[in-house]
């Protein structure tokens, strides 16, 4: 959980960071500092969705050194 907590701290820092460098506005360093992550959020988890999808399409592999098929 400190993981995640001190990677959102990053997100949301480097977010405010390049905004404020670009704009010099801590307005709207501190707006793209909160509203990106949390579209970045909504849009991972619909990636997430769609790579589930293509999961599972995908055939199981057959392993070829299994019990009863080939002994070792």
């Amino acid at each position: 959980m400190i993981k995640t907590i001190t990677f959102a701290i990053m997100h949301f820092s480097i977010a405010f960071g390049v905004t404020y460098l670009i704009t010099g506005d801590l307005v709207l360093g501190g707006l793209v500092a909160i509203i990106e992550p949390a579209v970045n959020t909504v849009g991972y988890f619909f990636h997430e969705k769609i790579w589930q999808k293509f999961d599972r399409k995908k055939a199981p592999a057959t392993p070829l050194l299994t019990k009863g098929f080939i002994k070792l």
